[in-house]
């Protein structure tokens, strides 16, 4: 009875789950001032807002109000990007326990998100491979890739987007295994759960071609016939996955100053298909980062020695996703978290590659027991290799680089009123102003004219020119070796 119950999946998928979140909650209690800082403190900013002035879906604020994402003047802090589900959720759990961490239980619900998307994973797998052990090992990948803890516990839409993409993956190739699918909740599980995923992040539309590959089996299996009326099912869908963003990019265009400019992620600086391209996507990301230089291997044994059915779902995966990283050619080289989309497929690969190989051992070498040994310890010796090379990579990303700007937030929110409206100068980077609690500018210069917009303090930790000479000019809250906080209301005496 005891064996049976340490073999039985729900044991092994439970421990896998145990393990993915404790490894996720390393430096989970960090401020948001670890990588790609900025974009987190903008997230979290929406949620901030919500807990302090209420929840509107259809009107989300943040708090820069500068001109810096839309090139307008933002003094509204509209922040009109994803549509903020997620947010309001969070919000709604901290409005009702006003006591809790904002930043931590944020990081905590994109650990829990990350924990459904692996579950989505594993069955997907499984059901795909009808192996277990395929769908556990492609699991024990997500889970234990360092590019895929990090962005685990990331304050992004990026964990969410997991959660609901692969939700709808599962859903629809489960639903086409039936002999009714369109009646079948499942069905409308996976439309409505890829609608959140647009929602989050548009450029989910390009796994479509995945979507269509398994509709395209299940047809030809002739598990079920497609009859004339059936595409009535297929526009319902298509209209559930696509119509809310749809009226979500009609509905924000009413605030031009809270969309951030978005045209130069395409190729702003005209680097698709140059060798800089080439470099960064397919060899200091996919690579290097994500997979351990040696993970190719593997990934490459999954993509070209896999079963047919399988083989043709990966490399139109594959293919989407390098149509993706074609369109987006600037956001994916300036910024790494844009390549999140590509966790659940490199863990597929590295899964379906390992159990492959192992399976290529133990019948290469089946009556040689040494070399066996040693060939299996060559695997296990590479797979924890590529998890030590693109740690190596990772691990500074969750290092904390300003501790004073967490210490001058602080001093803000002891010293200066809830309502003050705060410039708070780096470089245009929120992630110091966040620390603050308050709304504001990222960004000094036209220091009058920010007055003029409702500035009413200032706060630095970089005695510049500029501070100097404001210094001067107004009182001074306090000043220490890390910051300095004026009050721009009041002259010096």
């Amino acid at each position: 009875m005891i064996s049976r119950w340490l073999k039985s999946e729900r044991l092994l998928l439970t421990v896998l789950l145990l393990a993915a979140l404790l490894v996720r909650l390393y430096r989970v209690d960090n401020p948001v001032l670890d990588w790609h800082a900025f974009r987190q403190a903008d997230t979290a900013s929406v949620t901030r807002e919500y807990v302090k002035h209420g929840i509107d879906l259809l009107r989300p604020h943040y708090h820069d109000l500068s001109n810096i994402q839309s090139g307008q003047p933002n003094l509204e802090g509209w922040r009109m990007v994803e549509f903020p589900l997620i947010n309001g959720l969070l919000a709604l759990l901290l409005r009702a326990l006003p006591n809790w961490p904002l930043v931590f239980i944020s990081r905590l619900f994109s650990i829990i998100a990350s924990l459904g998307s692996l579950s989505f994973l594993y069955f997907l797998v499984k059901k795909l491979t009808k192996s277990r052990k395929m769908a556990w090992l492609s699991g024990f990948f997500f889970a234990f890739l360092p590019y895929s803890i990090y962005y685990s516990r990331v304050i992004l839409p990026e964990p969410f987007m997991l959660l609901f993409s692969l939700g709808s993956l599962y859903f629809f190739a489960t639903a086409l295994t039936l002999k009714k699918p369109f009646t079948n909740w499942r069905w409308w599980a996976s439309a409505v759960l890829l609608s959140l995923a647009i929602l989050l992040k548009p450029f989910v539309v390009f796994l479509f071609p995945v979507f269509a590959v398994l509709f395209w089996q299940a047809w030809k299996t002739g598990h079920w016939s497609i009859r004339f009326s059936d595409w009535g099912w297929w526009l319902i869908y298509l209209l559930i996955a696509l119509l809310p963003f749809g009226w979500w990019r009609t509905w924000i265009e009413q605030f031009p100053s809270g969309i951030p400019a978005s045209d130069w992620l395409f190729n702003g600086n005209g680097i698709r298909f140059t060798p800089a391209w080439v470099r960064w996507i397919f060899y200091e990301r996919l690579t290097k980062l994500i997979l351990g230089f040696g993970g190719v291997i593997l990934a490459g044994v999954a993509m070209f020695f896999s079963k047919n059915r399988l083989k043709t779902i990966l490399w139109a995966w594959a293919l989407s996703l390098l149509a993706y990283v074609m369109v987006l050619a600037t956001g994916n080289v300036q910024h790494d978290y844009y390549q999140v989309i590509f966790i659940p497929l490199v863990s597929i690969c590295l899964g379906v590659g390992t159990w492959q190989t192992w399976q290529w051992f133990n019948a290469f070498f089946a009556k040689k027991n040494i070399q066996l040994k040693l060939a299996r310890l060559s695997l296990i010796i590479l797979i924890f290799l590529n998890f030590y090379l693109t740690w190596q990579q990772i691990k500074g990303f969750f290092n904390v680089n300003h501790w004073e700007y967490q210490k001058a937030g602080r001093a803000v929110d002891r010293l200066v009123p809830t309502d003050a409206k705060l410039i708070a100068p780096a470089f245009g980077d929120t992630q110091f102003l966040f620390q603050t609690n308050r709304t504001g500018w990222p960004i000094g210069f036209e220091i009058q004219n920010k007055i003029d917009q409702g500035a009413t303090h200032y706060v630095t930790t970089s005695l510049d020119d500029e501070a100097r000479e404001l210094a001067e000019t107004y009182a001074i809250i306090e000043k220490n070796d890390l910051f300095l906080l004026l009050d721009l209301t009041k002259p010096q005496p």
